[in-house]
């Protein structure tokens, strides 16, 4: 059986200083097709050799504060979803959690103490 594989490809598009300017990205699954604009991306990958984490964090020069913040909020919530899925560990999950939250309050973010 054909092992069957997934692309995801992002394009970014930077000003005369190295600083981008646009981000894209498609999918090969996506349900949307074609490029997709986004402003920022935070990409972590695992390296089992080295066992060690290596990222890719770009945002463009567009990107306001409050969505930044926002970003980091909702990536955080839902790194807690993947740690209680991958490790089932809820305790670790429901503490990560906790620590957005207080982290929401101190960057002032209203909406978020209803998550």
């Amino acid at each position: 059986m054909a092992q069957q594989q997934r692309e995801i490809h992002f394009t970014v598009s930077l000003d005369e200083n190295q600083i981008a300017e646009e981000i894209r990205w498609n999918a090969t699954d996506s349900p949307t097709g074609g490029d997709q604009r986004c402003e920022a991306v935070l990409l972590s990958l695992w390296d089992a050799e080295q066992k060690a984490s290596l990222r890719i964090d770009l945002w463009t020069k567009e990107m306001q504060i409050d969505h930044m913040n926002a970003f980091f909020f909702q990536t955080l919530m839902t790194l807690a979803d993947t740690l209680q899925n991958a490790t089932a560990n809820q305790e670790a999950a429901d503490d990560m959690r906790e620590f957005a939250r207080g982290l929401a309050q101190k960057l002032e973010m209203p909406a978020a103490e209803e998550s």
